[in-house]
């Protein structure tokens, strides 16, 4: 059905189902955040600082590598579903489809080519096996469980995307209290498995969870492959950017700051989950409100940015205040873990405001625009923060961090204004959008 003309109801009752849904969406994602936050502290901890880094090091890599996973499927099935629910099957199959042959591709390569780098066990087999399951679980268990998520906030079952996240969250929490506390782990060896057998059995559980919804039909959906690819991209490069000052640290710096810098980063990824559940929360909606248009949902826009802006400060207040009580969870031996937090704690502002333009160009189909604004800050963004962390570590990766994102700020809303107004003029002269 055609959104031309379609606008937002503006009565504040309203809007008290979305305010409520997202106190259940933010809840959820807090919790989480405190749940993954204690697994890492419980592993900062147990496994010390050299392990620590090797972990951080390995988990760094994991992360670029399951945004390639799947290549970008996952939002195309929640911009489809979230306008006809009737292509699920379809799109859960291409999802599946495509995580499977990636997963697989991406899983051999690390395992092929990370033991040159990384020596988890002094038995070369061991130390394959071990980098192989950490690949596996950090890549492809996870990108299926996101992708449960991702079912359900299609289906704007928000309820159950929730208990997806502190579900997951919690399990991690769990296995890594086990293994530590209860049975004395000590080295990532060791606790891969442990990971391994969480991620496991939290899959199947998100696998029994979505049965109810249809069963996949196997195919792969031609028209959303490039789609796909210009949603993954960007948060392809964009992790490359946010580990090429990690990568580069750990050449020119201690395994100290690098394992204390890891803990800010980890703290700002945990910031932002106070404006990435309003996002998550907006992005159904608003696929269906663009639908003639990017000009249809500008108000909405601008509403949402408001209050992410907001949003943002408070939590950057709340991670500055509360930084000197992090020693106290991860061990004092991370004597730099205060000021990091401290430094990295504002950036959160200029990423909230930049990410509300860049999730509005994504919910309208514009994902070539989207790519074309992130992929190049990222690609300029990497040289920045890599250049910086190696002439000036790590006052000159602090000072990058704030260049960068905003610079971002003005980049995407800049692109994100320049396609309302032309969406607004195709629209006043009866051309259709997306022609």
């Amino acid at each position: 059905m055609s959104s031309e003309g379609l606008t937002e109801s503006r009565g504040y009752k309203l809007f008290l189902p979305m305010i409520l849904s997202y106190v259940a969406s933010g809840g959820s994602l807090v919790l989480s955040s405190a749940a993954q936050l204690l697994t890492f502290a419980i592993l900062a901890r147990f496994l010390g600082v050299d392990e620590f880094s090797v972990f951080v090091a390995i988990t760094a890599i994991a992360s670029i590598a399951v945004h390639l996973c799947g290549l970008g499927a996952m939002e195309c099935l929640v911009r489809r579903v979230a306008r006809d629910r009737a292509i699920y099957p379809e799109m859960l199959g291409h999802n599946i489809l495509l995580t499977a042959a990636s997963g697989f591709v991406l899983v051999l390569a690390g395992a092929v080519t990370l033991p040159f780098f990384f020596a988890l066990s002094s038995d070369p087999i061991a130390n394959f096996a071990a980098i192989a399951l950490m690949l596996v679980t950090n890549i492809v268990l996870v990108r299926v469980i996101v992708l449960a998520e991702q079912i359900f906030i299609a289906h704007s079952d928000f309820a159950r995307a929730n208990k997806v996240v502190v579900g997951f969250a919690v399990a991690r929490t769990i296995a890594a209290a086990l293994a530590c506390l209860a049975f004395g782990v000590s080295t990532v060896a060791s606790f891969a498995i442990w990971q391994f057998i969480c991620h496991v059995l939290v899959a199947v559980a998100c696998a029994w969870a979505i049965k109810d919804l249809g069963a996949p039909r196997y195919r792969i959906v031609r028209e959303e492959l490039p789609q796909g690819l210009y949603f993954s991209i960007p948060f392809i490069l964009r992790a490359l950017r946010q580990n090429a000052d990690l990568l580069v640290l750990s050449l020119v710096t201690t395994a100290e700051i690098v394992s204390s810098y890891s803990v800010a980063r980890r703290m700002l990824e945990s910031s932002f989950l106070s404006v990435e559940a309003l996002n998550r929360l907006i992005y159904p909606g608003s696929a269906r409100l663009t639908t003639a248009g990017l000009h249809h949902a500008l108000q909405r826009v601008l509403r949402v940015l408001a209050a992410a802006t907001g949003i943002s400060l408070a939590a950057a207040l709340t991670v500055f205040v509360l930084a000197p009580v992090l020693p106290y969870l991860f061990g004092h031996e991370y004597v730099s873990l205060v000021g990091f937090v401290r430094d990295l704690s504002w950036v959160v502002v200029p990423l909230a405001i930049w990410s509300v333009a860049v999730e509005a160009l994504g919910a309208s189909g514009y994902h070539a625009a989207r790519a074309a604004v992130m992929g190049l800050g990222s690609i300029l963004g990497a040289g920045l923060a890599a250049g910086a962390s190696w002439y000036a570590p790590p006052a000159g990766t602090f000072v990058s961090f704030y260049v960068i994102e905003i610079a971002m700020v003005v980049a995407t809303w800049s692109v994100f204004l320049r396609f309302v107004r032309r969406d607004r003029e195709r629209a006043e002269a009866g051309i259709t959008h997306g022609s």
